[in-house]
């Protein structure tokens, strides 16, 4: 099964060309067919895959080399849009491009599926070309990652003079064989090391939405919720962690570096949750979970809790693709709808979706037994161990989580509905194909946590940390971070359930028992100035606007004044200059050259006639002249022999 790895990644590609070929000729039930099929083959030969590697004794990684290319009919959510097979064609190409990035072997396979997903996302966001905000949000995604895949590149071009090779396994060995060749001054002061993890890790910082560069992933929700689910909560964002996490042996060696990614994630996992508490826009309060859990990811990868980093990937992709399918459920019974005041009491006419997204609030607020339990508790033991102050970050973190969740959870589907009473009579479950989705994942959200049951002293059946070692080096005296006793263990669980807890009864406490918006109205008056600027998101994206885009357009007005006035002046003086030799240019040009090209015309054309008198279409002439060319042979052939 493993000869047939190539074919997971493979698949999603022939069905987005499948589609693009396709198109509007065919029925939507084989869009649908297509669109499905392809990375529903890709998930059974995935797992098969890896049913046949845990089965294999030997612990080394695999790899299979496919080709040497560089030496060096459903009635459901979307269903009455338009754009149908444009929308599969562009979420199955993103499902190839995802995979190339995470099967690639090397960096450059990498960089393309890395490189893929970005076109995709900017695809998707503004699918719904028509309308003004979309096709903005699309651009200001590809623009802000942009930073992020220049440094990527720089990144990519020092290994390359190091080491002649982009390869995964022959960087990382010679990386273990040669340590402190890593820590030989480079460039700007940094060692070697330090340079390639910081450059890979601001691409991280784009593609994964960290601070600064976090701006894009909010907007992106004008997006379809589909797109929302699968490519900016479960997927396409955790490629930063990712690609961190696969360059392990190099953070080993670059501690600075490596406290930047931790510091930046615990940063990036309070800024974002504190803003989340005030947001009305349902899916804006997932966006900037979303950076928050993502920040939490850099977290552990950053104090070298790699095995903690994916896990929490891995936890999350569940719980947050089901609140972002769930978000689109409560939208698609709202008739579009995504304000959260203008919801409540949703509990009663929406009962599968209201018990699938309290799995998945329960699950992101770290509730014991359910995924995001043991995953958040992995990433705060690390911290602990590795800085007490980044533990407090990510302690506090986990409560506001729990409260704005929960928060969320209360103002859709608690209290007295605050609708119009058109949206009211529109109040209905989804149907099948947009519910089972989210028992599937629900189930998920429950039970993913359980391969990553933390160690407790002797006490050890964590099977993610085994599955992961082979590719988690220790170079040194690094590695995985080290872990506590027992005593501290359970000490630092029932913290994050208290926090947790915490979380839960003051956002009850302030939105629940029927208060509704009235207990943040209350909320809002006695503390307005945080209030207003948890509203305004600190007003991040006006002082972008202020500086960075305004400064742009500054500099290009100027631009173009310094060419209208500098550059057009200086042609314009070329131009007199020339006025004479532009003259005699054109009487040779006119009598010689434009006398050669008519004489050739008129040969042509004299030539014509002569041979248009012989092509008048009758057969028998044809066939003289045949018998006379023949003749004429025969008599040469007798005259010469």
């Amino acid at each position: 099964m493993l000869d047939l790895l190539w074919l997971v990644a493979l698949l999603p590609f022939l069905g987005a060309a499948l589609g693009a070929v396709l198109g509007p000729r065919v029925d939507k039930r084989w869009t649908t067919a297509v669109a499905l099929g392809a990375p529903g083959l890709s998930l059974l030969l995935a797992l098969g895959c890896i049913f046949e590697y845990v089965r294999n004794v030997s612990p080394e990684p695999f790899q299979s080399v496919c080709y040497t290319w560089s030496a060096a009919g459903f009635d459901g959510y979307m269903a009455h849009e338009g754009g149908y097979q444009r929308f599969f064609v562009y979420m199955n190409l993103f499902m190839g491009s995802m995979l190339l990035l995470v099967l690639g072997s090397n960096y450059l396979v990498t960089f393309v599926g890395w490189e893929g997903v970005g076109l995709c996302s900017y695809l998707l966001i503004g699918f719904y070309y028509e309308e003004k905000f979309p096709p903005y949000a699309g651009r200001k995604a590809f623009i802000v990652n942009r930073i992020g895949d220049f440094a990527f590149l720089v990144g990519l071009f020092a290994l390359v003079s190091r080491f002649g090779t982009l390869d995964y396994r022959t960087i990382f060995s010679a990386v273990a064989a040669s340590p402190e060749a890593m820590g030989e001054p480079y460039l700007l002061g940094m060692s070697f090391a330090g340079f390639v993890g910081l450059c890979l890790f601001i691409g991280a910082m784009g593609k994964s939405a960290q601070i600064p560069l976090y701006v894009w992933l909010p907007d992106a929700m004008a997006g379809p919720t589909p797109v929302s689910a699968l490519i900016h909560a479960a997927t396409m964002v955790t490629a930063g962690v990712y690609m961190v996490v696969r360059s392990n042996a190099i953070y080993q060696l670059a501690e600075g570096v490596s406290g930047l990614v931790a510091i930046v994630g615990a940063l990036t996992a309070i800024f974002a949750a504190t803003i989340g508490l005030a947001q009305t826009d349902i899916k804006k309060v997932l966006a900037y979970s979303t950076v928050s859990q993502l920040g939490y990811m850099f977290l552990a990868a950053g104090l070298g809790a790699y095995s903690a980093a994916i896990f929490h990937l891995g936890t999350h992709a569940f719980f947050k693709a089901l609140l972002f399918l769930g978000s689109g459920s409560v939208i698609h019974a709202m008739g579009g709808e995504q304000d959260l005041t203008k919801m409540g009491g949703l509990k009663e006419r929406l009962p599968s979706t209201y018990r699938t997204m309290l799995i998945g609030t329960l699950a992101i607020s770290g509730v014991p037994l359910l995924s995001g339990f043991f995953s958040k508790d992995q990433i705060l033991a690390a911290a602990w161990g590795g800085s007490k102050p980044l533990w407090v970050v990510g302690w506090l973190t986990a409560g506001l989580t729990a409260c704005y969740m929960t928060r969320l959870l209360l103002l859709t589907f608690h209290g007295e509905f605050r609708g119009s009473e058109e949206q009211r009579e529109h109040l209905h479950e989804s149907p099948p194909v947009m519910t089972w989705p989210l028992w599937v994942l629900a189930t998920g959200a429950v039970v993913a946590g359980y391969v990553g049951i933390p160690r407790l002293g002797q006490f050890d059946i964590h099977v993610f940390d085994r599955f992961l070692s082979p590719v988690l080096l220790e170079v040194g005296h690094h590695g995985e971070a080290h872990h506590a006793s027992v005593a501290v263990e359970l000490a630092l669980m029932a913290a994050s359930v208290a926090i947790a807890a915490a979380g839960i009864w003051l956002a009850w406490k302030i939105y629940g028992a029927a208060r509704g918006l009235e207990g943040g109205r209350g909320w809002a008056e006695r503390y307005p100035a945080v209030h207003r600027a948890l509203v305004n998101k600190y007003w991040v994206d006006e002082a972008y606007d202020a500086t960075v885009v305004r400064g742009t357009w500054a500099s290009a007005r100027g631009l173009y004044r310094f060419d209208a006035g500098v550059i057009d002046g200086l042609v314009n003086g070329f131009r007199h200059v020339t006025v004479g030799t532009s003259m005699l240019s054109g009487f040779f040009d006119k009598y010689v050259v434009d006398g050669l090209v008519n004489l050739v015309g008129w040969l042509t054309q004299a030539g014509s006639r002569v041979f248009r008198r012989l092509q008048t279409g009758l057969v028998s002439q044809y066939a003289m002249v045949v018998v006379a060319g023949m003749l004429v042979l025969v008599f040469f052939v007798v005259l010469f022999r």
